[in-house]
């Protein structure tokens, strides 16, 4: 008998008791969970909780570690938390209310609610927002790239609007591919304060928390009010400090969730039962999926991601806010429900989430193999191997030859033929192109994409004259900000007020990297330096103007 199976017995004895509130979770199983978080469980450690239900009923709520470390204050199974990124489904069930009430459409054009938004060309719809296919900048990014980033500066909807309104280009156009941006949930939180005629806060209140009797759940949207039984969030340090990392912004929307589990819980059921809104919300908020421009549809629908887990049928979404750590998931064919909810930042919240699934599941969860791989020649191999680039963010890519396999980092490239390659288990194809007498390059098939292109370049060692050239100071609108680059010691630096100065790493020609970013440098016919480009993750390409030298 499954563990599922075995947990569903002791429901229907136990309906017959009323008294009884769990039904019996087999040992084996909860001393899983109790291993999964045993990291946690120190009273000098923030924590979890964990809440776990089989058929709608709850079979499971536990907490580790503390709430508050300074006041000694241990984390409860009805303790609130922050839940980062899952508090999107929310936003979307807004908006699809509204549509169900014939208030808006997913295809109004963003711009008719928020005409902040400048005018790239082809319209932005609200179903781009919603699932990462609009294009635009992710605004918390650019905000970091200006040096007010999320954990410096106390954010509003109205610097979120303020940044939006000054960018001069977007990332690609609507629908050419899937980039996760926090803008669009921000703008869709906007567009329900306008379109309600009330605070996107008090709507989600009338129409989604107390109806479902979510009692516990409330949106921060002013970080400083007091919350009883809140637990204080903290980031790990080296040699296992903590510090304080609670938010200190006012947007939401895109995140700023607070709820227990127990109430995280309540809304997987009305997710599935259609209590709230009818089938027709439970619908949208899961069919209402994005579609790339090239017809192909994502897997991300109203702030739901549907996947797999060794086979089981997943909706799942992930959370991350400063010290905050979250994991929602339903598991819809074996009706399990998993809320974890967690104060730590070194908790990996899909890999632990998922964890608790699967000691649900036990051997529904069946490990994903590789395929068989093709006969390729070492010479084929070798060929592919070297430095690649993407062309519009510059991004990089390097491709190895360990054992006899190709690597993309840590990746192995399984070839299925000459030229086609799958990414290990993932669904992600590499295809190469052959250039005669040239390094191939490749693209990169997968439902993130419509045409993501890497072309071979070779790795750069500037001489002195080449990283002087380079020197100047260049300013970007769209950050509000101005970069300082300058030789010191030799080694070309940026520099960033107030006392911010990094080295930069030469990567290929006219390339340089620097913490998680890629810096260009781009010339006029006539010569000289006259602009830099900078990209970073959720923004491509934003431009730098060379104003002096």
């Amino acid at each position: 008998m499954s563990f599922l199976s075995q947990i569903r017995l002791s429901i229907l004895i136990l309906a017959v008791i009323p008294t009884i509130i769990y039904a019996q979770v087999p040992i084996d199983v909860s001393m899983r969970v109790d291993e999964i978080f045993a990291p946690w469980t120190s009273v000098s450690s923030p924590g979890c909780a964990i809440g776990v239900a089989v058929d709608g009923l709850t079979v499971l709520e536990r907490a580790y570690g503390m709430a508050d470390l300074e006041h000694g204050i241990p984390n409860k199974p009805e303790t609130i938390f922050e839940g980062g990124s899952v508090s999107k489904q929310f936003t979307a069930a807004a908006i699809m209310l509204l549509a169900l009430d014939g208030k808006l459409s997913l295809e109004d054009n963003i711009r008719k609610y928020v005409p902040e938004v400048p005018n790239y060309g082809p319209t932005i719809t609200l179903r781009h927002l919603m699932t990462h296919t609009s294009g635009l900048r992710d605004w918390g990014s650019v905000a970091g790239i200006s040096g007010w980033g999320r954990e410096q500066r106390s954010h509003t909807h109205e610097h979120v609007l303020d940044i939006v309104s000054r960018q001069s280009a977007a990332n690609f156009d609507p629908g050419h591919e899937y980039s996760y941006s926090n803008t669009g949930y921000n703008l869709l939180a906007i567009v329900v304060d306008r379109v309600a005629g009330m605070s996107f806060a008090d709507f989600s209140k009338e129409r989604i928390f107390e109806p479902l009797g979510m009692n516990s759940t409330q949106w921060r949207d002013d970080y400083r009010r007091l919350v009883p039984g809140r637990s204080s969030a903290y980031a790990a340090r080296p040699g296992g400090s903590w510090v304080i990392n609670r938010p200190i912004e006012y947007v939401h929307g895109n995140g700023g969730i607070l709820t227990t589990v127990g109430d995280l819980m309540i809304w997987n059921e009305a997710l599935t039962d259609g209590r709230l809104g009818g089938p027709d919300f439970v619908r949208m908020m899961h069919d209402e999926r994005g579609r790339l421009s090239n017809g192909a549809e994502i897997i991300y629908a109203g702030g739901l991601q549907h996947g797999t887990m060794g086979g089981v049928r997943s909706v799942t979404h992930t959370g991350s806010t400063a010290g905050y750590r979250a994991f929602l998931g339903r598991y819809p064919d074996h009706k399990l429900s998993v809320a974890m909810l967690c104060n730590a930042s070194n908790v990996s919240t899909g890999g632990t989430g998922s964890s608790v699934a699967r000691a649900f599941l036990g051997d529904a969860v069946t490990e994903t193999t590789p395929p068989e791989p093709a006969s390729v020649s070492a010479m084929v191999l070798e060929s592919y191997v070297g430095l690649y680039r993407d062309p519009i963010t510059g991004n990089t890519r390097t491709l190895t030859l360990t054992d006899s396999e190709l690597k993309d980092g840590n990746t192995t490239l399984i070839p299925l033929s000459e030229t086609h390659f799958q990414a290990g288990t993932a669904d992600r194809i590499y295809r190469f192109q052959l250039n005669q007498g040239q390094r191939a390059r490749f693209k990169i098939e997968a439902w993130q994409y419509t045409d993501q292109v890497f072309e071979p370049v070779e790795a750069w060692s500037p001489s002195s004259d080449e990283v002087e050239s380079f020197e100047g100071t260049y300013t970007s609108h769209d950050a509000e900000t101005t970069f300082l680059v300058e030789v010191i010691d030799g080694v070309l630096t940026l520099s960033q007020r107030p006392g911010r100065t990094r080295v930069l790493t030469p990567i290929y020609p006219n390339a340089f990297s620097s913490r998680g970013q890629i810096i260009r440098f781009k010339g006029a016919l006539s010569g000289g330096i006259t602009e830099l480009s900078l990209s970073l993750g959720r923004v491509y390409n934003m431009q730098f103007q060379k104003i002096r030298n």
